[in-house]
């Protein structure tokens, strides 16, 4: 599937959830780059867009490009900084939604286990001799026929570590054309993960901010049996 994919971002300006003369703030479409990407035809991505509509950003943190939510952006070097300082103390609150495949039997929990980068390829796999540090807390929002919604709080920020997590806890999530078997790729449009809520101090006021953004697949999907 990675051979043949083509970079085909959705149209359009991202939704902005929020605007001050420090921080930009929009919910970023999955489909569309956080940043421009490399190759010819993938300089499209919400930073772009997002320049276009109000002149200087800088982006802060990332999203992965299927997942979509929150994404903040700074409008001044001096922003940008502080805000960098933020997401790299950990001192940013993440919430994420996430439909995986299966019906979780425990409420809630925690994920505790050291990530890696595979070498030559844009994944990360669980690794406990080389692995960094990876903490991610989950809640069960609801269970529907074959899948759950589930709350994600990563206390750490690995890349892909939601993902991986959660394809280590026995639940892939839904529409990951990376981790999950093909039937759970297959199962959903996209891949079924969204940061909505985030919240962060000002860079300049210092005010706690709460910004939400409500997932667009909160309706359960029904899914086929999936076998070993």
């Amino acid at each position: 599937m990675a051979d043949t994919w083509t970079y085909q971002p959705p149209p359009g300006d991202p939704v902005v959830l929020h605007h001050d003369r420090d921080t930009i703030v929009v919910d970023k479409p999955s489909g569309l780059l956080s940043v421009p990407g490399r190759g010819d035809h993938q300089h499209d991505s919400a930073l772009s867009r997002v320049t276009a509509l109000f002149g200087t950003a800088y982006a802060v943190h990332r999203l992965d490009l299927d997942t979509s939510g929150i994404l903040v952006f700074a409008t001044r070097r001096k922003a940008e900084r502080d805000l960098f300082r933020q997401f790299r103390e950990r001192t940013v609150a993440k919430t994420y939604l996430a439909r995986v495949h299966g019906v979780l039997d425990v409420d809630e929990g925690v994920i505790d286990l050291p990530l890696k980068r595979v070498q030559g390829a844009p994944r990360s796999e669980v690794c406990h001799t080389h692995g960094r540090p990876a903490r991610t807390r989950f809640v069960v929002h609801s269970r529907a026929p074959g899948s759950t919604l589930v709350w994600l709080h990563p206390q750490t920020g690995r890349s892909h570590q939601l993902r991986v997590h959660l394809l280590a806890l026995g639940h892939p999530i839904l529409g990951d054309r990376f981790y999950a078997p093909r039937p759970v790729v297959a199962a959903a449009p996209r891949l079924m993960l969204h940061a909505t809520e985030l919240a962060f101090d000002h860079p300049f006021s210092g005010e706690r901010l709460h910004i939400r953004a409500p997932a667009p697949f909160l309706d359960p999907i029904p899914l086929p049996e999936v076998r070993p």
